[in-house]
């Protein structure tokens, strides 16, 4: 038993360096990533990885996105009532007003 409880310590332990060495080989990758990117003058390339990271974290967003549920949906327009009763709503004209501000 003790032989067991030993063998499962070291696996563990093994895991987690390895999962180490998958990160530290992740961060060196992405410091040649950097150091590739900094040597490069034409802009068409630039603009051309600039599109693709914006494409790929939306496509990773969009992933990620979990429908909600009817009761959830309801729950959302219950709320909206509720703070359109208590007045915590402002016209089309002042939030435009508003986001004018923000520039």
């Amino acid at each position: 038993m003790v032989l067991i409880e030993k063998t499962l310590f070291l696996l563990s332990k093994f895991f987690i360096f390895v999962e180490r060495i998958k990160d530290m080989n992740i961060q060196a990758r992405k410091l040649d990533l950097i150091e590739e990117f900094l040597r490069i003058s034409d802009e068409e390339i630039i603009s051309k990885i600039e599109s693709l990271i914006r494409e790929e974290k939306k496509v990773s967003y969009e992933r990620n996105l979990k429908p909600m549920s009817m009761s959830e949906f309801y729950d959302m327009i219950d709320q909206a009532k509720r703070e359109s009763d208590s007045g915590q709503v402002i016209s089309h004209e002042e939030l435009k007003k508003k986001i004018k501000t923000w520039k």
